[in-house]
């Protein structure tokens, strides 16, 4: 394969039909797509792109859970250069409404059961975008003409995704074909176990795909050219029936992964197929692998580290360095893969010695293009060609990664990202509310839950659990606070800024770092 053509989805769809017409690309509920088929379906929505004014550059949104139909569009669309915006389903109306107001996006598919949650999103809007529902899309799929077009380069936009924002507003991250797929080479030349792949092997995607996590497994699987097999939702059972179809890779959250092993069925489940699990979000539990090993012995795990802005992975812990009697390095995120550069700075940007904690930053060919329609945020973000992650961490002298905490004051939840500020601005609108600080806290199962520090406004009292009913009206329910602490003042330095230290650490002092 040229190297131009293992850059672009274009490429790669024109050489794997080329090479492997039969091999399955796509699959959902047993309803396969051969790369050939692909191909033709892909033409054909390409020109119905075409026929509704897209051009290279435009932008197109998702409303809905995993689906075959959201891949077959979106590779369609990379394909010529049009923007594909997943969004996530979990949303509330007008946060979705502000995603498709930021990207301008001109058409909406959505899946079904999301008409309602469409609409909602779109009543106020100034100029929504047109809405196709999956039917609507399916239809004009099978009556749209197969024609050739131009494909899109390397270094042409193909997917935004959006992460939630330390000023309230998310923030879109816009990747190009190169930024999807440049890694693969220095993978591949380094001759790493798990950078090589076999003709029978399948990828299950049932992260979110509005997530790199969740999009970022179908790019995976159609850069090797093997089986997809997308599933709606993360479910437990959903992933025993895909170790069952035959799934030699995964990517799942140490959360999700205790549910798998520990489920009735998993004991009777065949998982010999299994290659290689990768997990990321939080670093495995030594009792949780433990579990893990004996119920899928024939896998080897890979913890990755990444971010949306490096598009994904920039650190693994390789299978080595995992062990069932526990090690250092297993409290690791790992060191750079092959092709990323990663290191640990100070305010100033200057490299520290190895051991001593400051920004872990980072410089790869998979670093975003920038944030949409935000050039001050994306000049503080990539300076120099590097990404700064806005993670505290030291590097030992191995160039083995250790995060200590979040200088963005980012909570992940069961992998979901989670940023005070937006939560805070949803409850500073409760009549009850005079202040309030929302933190991360140690959770067994989700790393970490949300609680809401709140003090009451004067003459007011604060019921936790109004509190909480108030912030679902207006948020995903991943951000809504699991806790709430009614205090009388908040903890403030000299200039007046809230110490969220403080307010963590009665949480935190029986972990020996920030982060869970």
């Amino acid at each position: 394969m040229a190297d131009g053509e293992m850059l672009t989805f274009d490429g790669l769809i024109r050489h794997w039909t080329r090479e492997k017409p039969g091999q399955v690309a796509l699959e959902q509920d047993g309803k396969a797509l051969t790369f050939a088929a692909l191909d033709e379906r892909s033409r054909r929505i390409v020109a119905i792109l075409k026929a509704q004014g897209l051009a290279k550059g435009d932008r197109v949104a998702w409303l809905g859970k995993n689906a075959r139909l959201y891949f077959e569009l979106f590779y369609s669309a990379a394909r010529m250069g049009v923007v594909m915006v997943p969004i996530g389903w979990r949303l509330a109306a007008p946060e979705i409404a502000y995603i498709l107001g930021d990207t301008g996006a001109k058409l909406l598919f959505i899946d079904e059961g999301f008409a309602g949650l469409a609409a909602g999103a779109c009543g106020d809007m100034e100029n929504p975008p047109k809405v196709i529902d999956t039917p609507t899309a399916k239809s004009d799929i099978a009556a749209a003409p197969a024609d050739d077009f131009e494909g899109a380069g390397p270094d042409d936009a193909v997917l935004q995704l959006y992460t939630s924002g330390t000023t309230g507003n998310p923030k879109g991250a816009v990747l190009t074909n190169a930024n999807l797929f440049a890694l693969r080479q220095p993978a591949e030349e380094a001759a790493q176990p798990w950078s090589s792949w076999d003709e029978d092997e399948a990828i299950l995607v049932c992260m979110p795909c509005a997530h790199i996590g969740g999009t970022g497994l179908g790019i995976m699987a159609m850069a090797a050219g093997v089986r997809a097999i997308v599933q709606a939702e993360f479910t437990p059972d959903g992933v025993l029936d895909g170790f069952e179809q035959g799934i030699t890779r995964l990517f799942i959250v140490p959360a999700a992964l205790q549910m798998v092993v520990q489920h009735p069925r998993a004991k009777d489940t065949d998982m010999s197929a299994v290659k290689y699990v990768m997990y990321g979000a939080a670093p495995i539990p030594l009792d949780l692998l433990r579990e893990a090993v004996q119920t899928i012995p024939e896998a080897g795990f890979l913890q990755c580290y990444g971010m949306t802005e490096t598009t994904g992975t920039i650190a693994m812990l390789p299978p080595e360095d995992h062990t069932l009697e526990g090690n250092q390095r297993m409290k690791s995120a790992g060191k750079a893969v092959p092709g990323a550069e990663l290191r640990v700075v100070d305010e100033d940007g200057e490299e520290l010695p190895r051991g001593e904690v400051g920004e872990l930053i980072c410089r790869s060919p998979s670093n975003m293009q920038g944030y949409w329609n935000l050039p001050d945020a994306t000049r503080g973000a990539l300076k120099d060609g590097w990404m700064h992650t806005g993670d505290a961490a030291y590097m030992d002298d191995d160039g083995y990664v250790y995060i200590q905490d979040r200088i963005k004051d980012m909570i992940i939840s069961g992998g979901e990202n989670v940023y005070p500020a937006q939560v805070e601005s949803a409850i500073y609108g409760h009549p009850a509310v005079g202040e309030v600080a929302v933190i991360g806290v140690p959770d067994d199962i989700w790393g970490e839950a949300v609680k809401a520090c709140v003090v009451p406004r004067p003459g007011s009292e604060v019921d936790p659990d109004d509190i909480i009913a108030f912030t679902r009206e207006r948020l995903a329910g991943f951000k809504v606070p699991k806790t709430v602490d009614v205090i009388e003042a908040m903890p403030r330095n000299a200039s007046g800024k809230i110490l969220r230290r403080e307010l963590r650490a009665p949480y935190w002092k029986d972990h020996d770092r920030q982060v869970n």
